[in-house]
Order: structure tokens, then C-alpha cells, then sequence
């Protein structure tokens, strides 16, 4: 940036947003350009694009802006505030980069929101607020925050799961929103693709597949992506996988661990599991994972796993 700071037009293209919405910030909120030349239009300098750039990040993360506005005045290097001990309000809870999440309760008009309940976590609300705007890149930015900063198993039950129930329950309630569940799903997959795989040279040894008929695979994704970040490599085939199908794969890669994922009970049929019991060299652990098994008729010698600590610790104790 030059010492003569930047135009609004200049300031905008740098932010990726639109003229309009700077001129929107310095008429509400007071975040305008500071450093004024007789004769010329004012310019932005380096600590207003430090403003402005804690406020474009706060509200992608569904801070309502005029509380972003607010932290986006106190913000370093521009009045020496510091963000992790200034605030007063929305419970201090920060993000996973030291700057707020939103705190507040959904917004008022309820056919348009994701009820998460008042104990919801800061990043699922601002997560619920870019579903429902379909705003694609503000979910990428939340969900990379919550996984890079708390880990998978921490963002999936507390920042992902949340949402990924509120929009299900909404969809029930009004047969609507299909668009916002596609586009949610999507966006945890991209950002549970992100995490690390363990080497090439490391041979999956966990297998992981969805029942016959199963269509849902994302907590499957989840349990790939937190076990490589535990150092375990696994495959995993997806949705629909049929019997004969998972055998073959069982036969030709000889894994340790076969977790099989069932969403509902028309796809839990306990006779999938029975039959990778009774192979000639079965897996030494057949995991019933998900909803829809009935756990009380499953076979003897299949584990049941609650949830993804539970999987992750033991798919890792039997591929070690």
C-alpha cells in the first residue's frame, strides 16, 4: 500500500467485496477512510484495511455487524485494543484465530433460520447463518477455522453436527431448504478433505463403507479424517456399497477394521455384518456404526461405536 493510502474502489478490489458494501460500513459504522488530503476524496490507510478486513472476517463468520463493526475499532494496530480481553459482551468466546464468533441467539423470523439451541456453539450459529444464506465461501472459512483450530473429532460434534441436524430438522418441518443441506454437506466434505493423509507408504488397514442403500456418508468422512489426523490410514468406498461389492473389497485388501455405516433402519439389515463375521479371515474388528442398527439384534462378535471418539479409538488400537 502506498503511504497515500487507497481509494475506495482500490480498498474494495483488495477485499473482494463491492464498493457499495465500503461505503455501507463508513456510513453505519463509522469504518471509513481516515487520512484526508485537501482537494482529494479521503483514502483508506493501513490501519483502516486492518478495520475493515476484522470486519469483513466477522460477519463471514455470522458476527452481526454492527457488533463486528465494534471489535473491528477496537482491533490491534488500530487503537492498541486487544480482542482477547476488551470485550464486555457475547460471553468474550473467541474464534479459532483470537477474533469473536457470534454469541447471539438465531435471528428473529424462524421459517428462515436453523434452530440450534441456547447452548449452541458460536462457530455452529455463524455456520447456520452462511447456510442459510448459501454462502458457500463464509461456511469453507468457518469450517477450516473450527477444523484447523479444534481438530476434527472437536468441529464435527460440536461445529458441523449441530447444523447438519438443525437443516434435517427443517426440511422435515417444511419439506424446504434441500438447497442449503447439498450445499452445507458439500462444504464439510471440502473441509474435512483438507485434513492431512498419512503416506502413501502406510497401507490402509481400516476399511469403511455405507450399508447397502445407504446414501449418507459424511460421518464416515468424518471418521477418515480424524483418524489420519490420528496417523491411521483407512479407505473408504461411500455411499450404496452392496454386499458382494464389500466383500470383494474385504477379500482383495485383507483389513484389520471393517466399519459399516447405517443412517436408517430400512438400510441396517444385521445379515451385511454376518456375513464379514463369517468369512474365512474375518477383520478382527466389524464395527455397526450409526442409527439405523438394531442394537439389540446385532451378532455377538460385531462392535458396536457410539460416536467418533469411541470409532477413532477403536479402529487405531486394532490397526496398530
Amino acid at each position: 500500500m502506498t503511504t497515500s493510502g487507497l481509494s475506495a474502489g482500490a480498498a474494495a478490489r483488495r477485499l473482494g467485496v463491492a464498493v457499495t458494501t465500503l461505503r455501507t460500513w463508513h456510513q453505519r459504522y463509522g469504518l471509513g477512510p481516515s487520512r484526508h488530503e485537501p482537494g482529494h476524496h479521503r483514502r483508506y490507510t493501513v490501519e483502516d484495511m486492518v478495520r475493515l478486513q476484522v470486519m469483513q472476517r466477522l460477519t463471514a463468520q455470522g458476527v452481526a455487524p454492527a457488533e463486528a463493526a465494534a471489535w473491528a475499532r477496537r482491533s490491534p494496530g488500530t487503537t492498541g485494543a486487544d480482542p482477547s480481553a476488551a470485550h464486555a459482551g457475547a460471553d468474550g468466546i473467541l474464534g479459532a484465530d483470537g477474533v469473536p464468533v457470534a454469541t447471539d441467539g438465531n435471528p428473529a423470523g424462524g421459517g428462515q433460520v436453523i434452530a440450534l439451541g441456547a447452548r449452541a456453539d458460536p462457530a455452529a450459529r455463524g455456520l447456520a447463518r452462511a447456510a442459510m444464506r448459501l454462502d458457500g465461501p463464509s461456511m469453507r472459512h468457518i469450517l477450516a477455522l473450527a477444523v484447523e483450530g479444534r481438530g476434527v473429532i472437536s468441529a464435527w460434534e460440536e461445529v458441523m453436527m449441530p447444523v447438519l441436524i438443525g437443516i434435517g430438522q427443517r426440511y422435515e418441518a417444511t419439506a424446504r431448504f434441500v438447497e442449503v443441506e447439498h450445499l452445507l454437506s458439500r462444504s464439510v466434505t471440502e473441509a474435512l478433505s483438507t485434513v492431512p493423509r498419512p503416506p502413501r507408504e502406510i497401507a490402509p488397514r481400516a476399511l469403511l463403507a455405507a450399508a447397502d442403500e445407504e446414501q449418507h456418508t459424511l460421518p464416515l468422512e468424518a471418521l477418515a479424517a480424524a483418524l489420519a489426523e490420528a496417523g491411521v490410514a483407512s479407505q473408504l468406498l461411500g455411499a450404496r456399497v452392496p454386499p458382494r461389492a464389500l466383500l470383494d473389497a474385504v477379500d482383495r485388501t485383507g483389513p484389520s477394521v471393517v466399519v459399516l455405516w447405517s443412517q436408517v433402519p430400512a438400510t441396517g439389515d444385521v445379515s451385511q455384518l454376518e456375513r464379514l463375521l463369517a468369512l474365512p479371515h474375518p477383520p478382527i474388528v466389524v464395527g455397526a456404526a450409526g442409527p439405523g442398527w438394531p442394537t439389540a439384534d446385532l451378532p455377538p462378535s460385531a462392535t458396536p461405536l457410539g460416536n467418533l471418539t469411541d470409532a477413532v479409538r477403536v479402529v487405531a488400537a486394532a490397526c496398530s
